[in-house]
């Protein structure tokens, strides 16, 4: 697997345009499951049937977000799959997201979903574990951080996965800076992309080779995981987007161990 190192001046990301880390191969060459890692099943969704589970899911967000409209139009359950749509409708665009919020909150574990990413660059696929107090102070232990698992930048690279932690939302913002794992391949087919989530630290996967360990920002309290399908803030960066386009999830899943 070759290295790949670029310096990258910015790059959007839900909350804001932070600089980027240089792109490294995994930590090593061993594989993780959850399993193996003594974690045990806890929550899953595989997506049957023709709408979302309203037990697990809702639409989120319903509403102008960034340059687009969080629509229920562009959310999709067919084919055993969930489809989270960037869409064109004449002068509109057109975004999606899903979210747990009050159906299923939890804290540690490990939370993995298997996708294939969204085709174009300017849109962007993401899998994030929000906090419901993080405008509410500056301490991520008390109030909790935002957890970008997965975010798919095409203009980064195509073999190239982002993940990064905000927290302490406000004028005194903090992140770890956006953190990026190059996999061949990684834009083509079905990956899965995955966080151990630990009093200690945060460890980003990608068909379980370990690409990052993160001890700044943990959490300790519980949050609520969102699929989405983000649209940048100026229009001049969606000119090479291709409509429409689709973030396709196969399944999440949720691993914890006994209470320590």
């Amino acid at each position: 697997m070759r290295n790949v190192f670029l310096i990258i001046a910015c790059a959007f990301c839900t909350v804001t345009c932070i600089a980027q880390r240089p792109a490294q191969n995994p930590m090593s060459q061993k594989r993780y499951t959850p399993k193996k890692m003594g974690y045990k099943l806890v929550w899953k969704d595989e997506f049957k049937g023709n709408k979302l589970d309203p037990q697990k899911w809702a639409v989120r967000g319903v509403g102008p977000r960034a340059i687009a409209y969080v629509s229920e139009e562009a959310v999709k359950v067919e084919d055993g799959y969930l489809k989270l749509y960037a869409l064109k409708k004449g002068d509109s665009l057109l975004g999606s997201a899903v979210g747990t919020q009050g159906l299923f909150m939890s804290k540690y574990g490990y939370y993995e979903c298997r996708a294939q990413l969204q085709k174009s660059p300017g849109v962007w696929a993401a899998f994030w574990i929000q906090s419901t107090e993080i405008a509410k102070g500056e301490d991520p232990a008390v109030f909790g951080a935002e957890i970008d698992i997965l975010e798919f930048f095409k203009k980064l690279g195509t073999d190239i996965v982002s993940h990064n932690v905000h927290w302490a939302y406000g004028p005194n913002q903090r992140t770890t800076r956006g953190m990026q794992s190059y996999l061949k391949g990684v834009s083509e087919g079905f990956h899965t992309f995955g966080l151990e989530w630990t009093p200690e630290k945060y460890i980003f996967y990608i068909d379980g080779y370990k690409f990052y360990e993160v001890t700044q920002g943990i959490s300790h309290i519980e949050e609520y995981m969102i699929l989405s399908m983000e649209y940048p803030s100026t229009h001049e960066e969606i000119q090479h987007t291709v409509f429409p386009d689709v973030f396709i999830v196969d399944y999440v899943k949720v691993y914890q161990k006994k209470e320590r």
